[in-house]
């Protein structure tokens, strides 16, 4: 057995951000194992999109002819068929609804390891380990396979795509799957996406995550301020999420979303494992906290200690004089 697996998932006609990024951390991978890296695609795509996967470390694309792809189970079926024809080693997967049940239907179906919600993928020894939060989220845990075959499903975001990657278009290879009759018999009936308010942590550039430090809810205001004169978002963590300080849909970390920002700021952010595991991919981390001790600095590209409730304010200040 040979070769990375990767499933690129198409939402609403393009490629999911994070399918994107996987495929770029499996070409890294890849170089590390000495593995080929290749790409499944289930629906209808324009064969020049589906080649363009190839800039971001793909060198063979398959694409399973025929429809029902929105549900997992055809998804399975598409990926049992190319399993049997070409014996991948590992098989990653993003973590959607759909592709995390695709996963596990794969998994049971090729009785193969499964790993879910891995943060970090290495090569060791030749093979794939992946770390994933355990024990209450207080430790990363490393999960090896002791199977032929490992499926990995990845945290949402964990891995950023690059921008303006260039690279050689993917060899393209369509094939039809073996669907099993019950694989077929449900249809989606309709779609309606959730209503959302305000920018998608997920999708901002720039987060300014605010924690315990900040002292009240009110206090968020600081945050608010210099994510609005940066062109970003505010995040919080799960400790103020829980005490009511800040929505749920902006809590990053184990237990919320993972993001990949180009810059995170900590302000008031101690710096929790659980925390830690949600923001970690980010391009540029700033900390700001009066704690010289706070986890937070061990990671931090920039840190400065200090009291929040000056230095924000006019962090901000100088922000907007900059236009």
């Amino acid at each position: 057995m040979a070769g990375i697996l990767v499933f690129a998932e198409l939402q609403g006609g393009a490629f999911a951000t994070g399918s994107l990024g996987l495929l770029e951390e499996a070409e890294r991978l890849g170089q590390a194992l000495g593995e080929p890296v290749h790409a499944l695609v289930c629906g209808d795509v324009d064969g020049s999109q589906a080649a363009a996967l190839g800039r971001h470390g793909a060198t063979v694309v398959h694409v399973a002819a025929g429809g029902g792809y929105g549900l997992a189970q055809p998804i399975v079926d598409a990926v049992a068929t190319l399993q049997a024809a070409e014996s991948f080693r590992y098989l990653l997967f993003g973590a959607s609804i759909a592709a995390s049940d695709a996963a596990a239907g794969a998994a049971v179906r090729l009785d193969a390891g499964l790993v879910i919600d891995a943060v970090e993928l290495a090569a060791d020894g030749g093979e794939l380990v992946t770390r994933r939060a355990g024990l209450g989220d207080s430790v990363l845990a490393h999960c090896a396979f002791t199977t032929p075959v490992g499926v990995v499903v990845v945290r949402a975001n964990a891995f950023a795509a690059a921008e303006d990657r260039s690279g050689p278009d993917a060899e393209l290879r369509t094939f039809a799957p073996e669907f099993r009759t019950f694989s077929t018999a449900a249809r989606i009936s309709g779609h309606e996406e959730a209503e959302q308010s305000g920018v998608d942590i997920g999708e901002a550039d720039v987060l300014v995550g605010g924690g315990r430090g900040l002292g009240k809810a009110e206090n968020f205001a600081l945050c608010e301020a210099l994510a609005a004169a940066l062109g970003g978002a505010v995040a919080a963590t799960r400790a103020v999420v829980d005490a009511g300080w800040y929505p749920y849909s902006s809590q990053v970390g184990q237990t919320g979303k993972m993001v990949s920002p180009r810059c995170y700021i900590a302000v008031g952010i101690s710096g929790a494992i659980q925390h830690k595991v949600g923001m970690q991919s980010s391009g540029l981390i700033v900390a700001i906290n009066k704690d010289a001790n706070a986890p937070i600095f061990d990671f931090a590209d920039f840190g400065v200690v200090g009291d929040l409730h000056a230095i924000v304010p006019k962090l901000t200040e100088l922000v907007k004089a900059r236009g």
